[in-house]
């Protein structure tokens, strides 16, 4: 007995060092300068209590060998393969996994533990535990591939609506928590209830996401994120596994935590983004047909060059248009240019651009530009009024003053970047079209506003060439 506690005490002690450096590793990631030292300490973590977990044999080795492999053959390839603008999608298929995993080890270990009751009634504890584990991971999972195939464009980014929606969800859920009920009491056909259970998830998790907008998608993704940590967690509990316990909560708690940050970034609610439609409103006319009748002023490359080449300070506001073009190191090369004429370079960074937390900072991260030339949201608004060019690549609903003004708009109230108030606005597109929100943007008819329209990274290298002739 005593071998046994001190066995039990040591994996258990290789559980929380493993906690404590998943705990620090998130501290470290919090700040781009030690982000990679924070990594390093998650992936230290997870090596301890990969051992811990391999010590007590609790599977045979080969299926623990198998699934190293194949996992992470399938992580290398995918990490290597999956371009920065994809980056969005696999996060949110990644994350669909997870839940996905979480719901199969439920659903496993009922059958595991029914088949050795002889019909004795199953711990409450037991069953609640498994029945929260198999409906979050499973409304994680669906809900995370109806997120990315709304990213990949497979389907409309548009918020998908019909009369009745909101009954149809409750009742859905209803139908969960009754079916639910029945496993958690023991009552009969338990493993028949469970799967009415896992799959009106299923269907709850599309029905959850189906109508969320694509300018919404960063807020989805961090609340499916936090779904699945919660899946983890509960499946610790289910397990009787600590280190599951441990990083489910720091994965569901930190998540969560994100989600409220953004939509507060969005000035919305985070149960306007889950139940608002965002970008449901009929767009006009113009954008609809991906063009606009408004007079909108466009100039050449060499025009911008010589603007950007005698301006004190320039600020580039980066967007999804740069992700899509992998114009970020076209962009270094022009601050580069710039700062050698000795012109301020910044950049503003709104929370929600692109389509994942963090998204323009890891493009930019990526082609070295220094952390300290990129400015969150409320420290770069007032530079605004004194720079000379604020260079838009790309970045539409996050630049859009109608936020300000237009009461009928549905991004009215939410924080943009004040873009409109410098001398020179130059914004790069390939068209007229609408952004990702499906809404015209009003600064492209502004007099001072001038648009450059093509490939983002083909406009940049063609401005640069021209800095170069100037």
């Amino acid at each position: 007995m005593e071998a046994v506690a001190q066995y039990a005490t040591w994996y258990n002690v290789a559980y929380l060092i493993t906690g404590i450096l998943f705990i620090l590793g998130l501290k470290y990631m919090s700040s781009p300068k030690t982000a990679r030292f924070g990594n390093r300490l998650s992936m230290a973590g997870m090596v301890v209590a990969l051992v811990a977990t391999f010590a007590q044999g609790v599977v045979q080795w080969p299926v623990i060998i198998g699934g190293l492999v194949v996992g992470a053959a399938v992580g290398i390839y995918f990490g290597k393969a999956v371009k920065m603008t994809a980056m969005p999608q696999m996060v949110a298929i990644f994350n669909g996994c997870g839940g996905g995993a979480a719901s199969l080890v439920a659903m496993g270990e009922l059958m595991k533990v029914l088949a050795t009751t002889n019909g004795n009634p199953l711990p409450i504890d037991f069953t609640f535990t498994t029945m929260l584990t198999a409906v979050i991971g499973a409304l994680s999972f669906s809900g995370s591939i109806i997120a990315f195939l709304k990213l990949q464009e497979l389907m409309t980014g548009r918020p998908i609506t019909y009369p009745g929606q909101q009954i149809v969800n409750a009742l859905v859920l209803l139908g969960i928590l009754v079916a639910s009920f029945f496993v958690i009491s023991n009552g009969p056909n338990v493993l028949l209830h469970f799967g009415i259970a896992l799959i009106l998830a299923l269907v709850l998790g599309v029905l959850f996401v189906l109508p969320i907008g694509g300018a919404d998608m960063p807020v989805v993704i961090s609340l499916l994120n936090s779904f699945t940590g919660l899946a983890a967690a509960s499946t610790g509990f289910v397990l009787n596994n600590n280190v599951l316990i441990i990083a489910g909560a720091l994965v569901g708690a930190s998540g969560t935590l994100l989600t409220l940050l953004m939509g507060k970034a969005m000035n919305r609610s985070v149960t306007n983004v889950l139940f608002g439609a965002f970008g449901s409103v009929q767009a006009s006319s113009a954008a609809a047909s991906g063009a606009s009748s408004a007079e909108v002023r466009s100039v050449t490359a060499e025009d911008t060059a010589a603007l950007l080449a005698y301006a004190t300070q320039v600020i580039i506001v980066p967007g999804y248009g740069m992700a899509v073009a992998q114009a970020q190191h076209s962009i270094r090369e022009l601050e580069d240019l710039l700062e050698k004429r000795g012109v301020e370079v910044k950049y503003a960074i709104h929370p929600v651009a692109g389509r994942m937390p963090g998204h323009m900072n890891v493009l930019l991260a990526e082609a070295n530009v220094p952390y300290t030339s990129l400015y969150d949201m409320d420290d770069i608004n007032p530079e605004f009024e004194r720079t000379t060019v604020a260079l838009v690549v790309g970045a539409n609903d996050v630049t859009n003053p109608a936020a300000r003004t237009d009461k009928t708009s549905p991004i009215y109230g939410m924080p943009i970047l004040d873009v409109d108030k410098a001398e020179n606005v130059i914004v790069l597109k390939r068209s007229m079209k609408s952004g990702f929100a499906g809404i015209d943007n009003p600064l492209y008819e502004n007099p001072k506003t001038a648009m450059l329209f093509g490939d983002a990274k083909k406009s940049i290298d063609a401005v640069n060439n021209a800095l170069k002739q100037l």
